[in-house]
């Protein structure tokens, strides 16, 4: 089963949905065989890197609200956050672009690495307040897993994995992406948001029974020998029909 996520580093919801999903992953048998696929997806692609501003004062600002009316707002997402284990700080919560953070964590699935700097920098965002536009707070969040300081810096300072940044949010909005987080399981069914657990082991059961079957096909064969398999040819009877 190939499960392909869309999300950005800076969406509240979409840590929230990577933890709903890892849970639903758990509750399912042991020998299911599950491959997570992390695409990119800017909420917004013309952020500056440095804002100055913190996540309540962005929201205020963006839907013509007060600080206080923007914290109402973002009070449902922490209680979310919290019963998934997760502890968001959005009075020091730093908005900003995360096109180069998308770069870097294209490069780290060159190294085995992807899953893990998706998860290093959502937590840096999200749970630390960390600045995911500053390129040395990008470089020291890879190397904390395993990625070589050097080369992750080599990245920040070229324009490596532009393409397939771009390749991928332009996938996002020819499959109907319009926001995130979006998950595409076989690339058959899609769950849109954080959906509660129970959603996801829905999908995922479903997906997985689907390829448990043999075979999409009614089988009208009669003849069970005339076919050549890579054992060798079964020749039938001459009296068979």
């Amino acid at each position: 089963m190939k499960i392909e996520v869309w999300s950005d580093f800076v969406c509240p919801f979409c840590y929230i949905g990577k933890r709903r999903l890892e849970e639903a992953l758990s509750q399912l048998p042991e020998s299911a065989e599950v491959e997570v696929e992390y695409k990119s997806f800017e909420l917004d692609p013309e952020a500056k890197r440095n804002t100055g501003q913190n996540m309540h004062e962005k929201l205020a600002a963006k839907y013509g609200k007060s600080v206080d009316e923007a914290k109402e707002m973002t009070r449902n997402m922490t209680e979310q956050a919290k019963m998934v284990g997760l502890d968001f700080h959005f009075d020091t919560m730093i908005p900003t672009n995360t096109f180069d953070a998308h770069r870097v964590a294209k490069f780290a699935e060159t190294k085995g690495l992807g899953k893990e700097v998706t998860e290093q920098f959502f937590k840096g965002v999200l749970t630390e307040s960390k600045d995911l536009g500053d390129h040395k707070t990008i470089a020291d969040l890879a190397r904390e897993v395993g990625l070589d300081r050097g080369e992750v810096d080599g990245v920040l300072e070229g324009s490596d994995y532009t393409e397939v940044v771009r390749a991928e949010e332009n996938e996002a909005y020819q499959i109907g992406v319009q926001g995130v987080p979006f998950f595409v399981i076989n690339r058959k069914y899609a769950v849109s948001g954080a959906q509660p657990t129970e959603v996801f082991v829905q999908g995922l059961q479903k997906a997985l029974d689907e390829e448990k079957k043999s075979s999409p096909f009614e089988d009208l064969s009669t003849e069970a020998d005339a076919a050549c398999t890579e054992d060798g040819c079964e020749v039938p009877p001459n009296d068979a029909k």
